[in-house]
């Protein structure tokens, strides 16, 4: 049997003068927990934020412009990508070398024993470590009705 390989990284620099890596292209994340495609859609959430006023005033982003995506991305990225590496760490490797039953370990033991902890991983993985909204005059018009 083959074993995924997996690689947690990402760039040190998401932007060059007419260029912006998000997603996949500016950070590799464990496929644990399916959170990329999650992380992927919020950096196209603040990629729009950022970048809208800047279009509709028929304007080119500047470099500054398309750093300020990776200055309020860069938190959530590595976050994630940490949080990622305990589970892989302390979960999964552990469950894959186990010759028996593995013992769970005491974090989801106390997920167990208590459901409203069970909040905080759907939390993170559903949400992530910060959440990014739809700004724009058309999502505050239909928020309006």
């Amino acid at each position: 049997m083959k074993l995924l390989t997996v690689k947690v990284n990402r760039l040190r620099e998401w932007a060059r003068p007419g260029l912006l890596c998000i997603g996949d292209a500016a950070h590799a994340m464990s496929p644990i927990g399916g959170i990329g495609i999650n992380l992927a859609i919020q950096d196209a959430v603040a990629t729009a934020n950022i970048l809208a006023p800047v279009l509709a005033r028929g304007a080119r982003p500047s470099l500054d412009d398309l750093k300020r995506v990776q200055q309020r991305r860069e938190f959530p990225t590595r976050m994630t990508q940490r949080m990622q590496m305990v589970m892989q760490d302390r979960v999964m490797t552990r469950v894959l070398a186990a010759k028996s039953d593995p013992k769970p370990p005491f974090a989801v033991k106390l997920l167990n024993r208590f459901a409203f902890l069970r909040r905080i991983p759907a939390r993170i993985i559903g949400i992530g470590f910060r959440p990014e909204h739809v700004r724009s005059p058309v999502a505050a018009s239909i928020a309006a009705e």
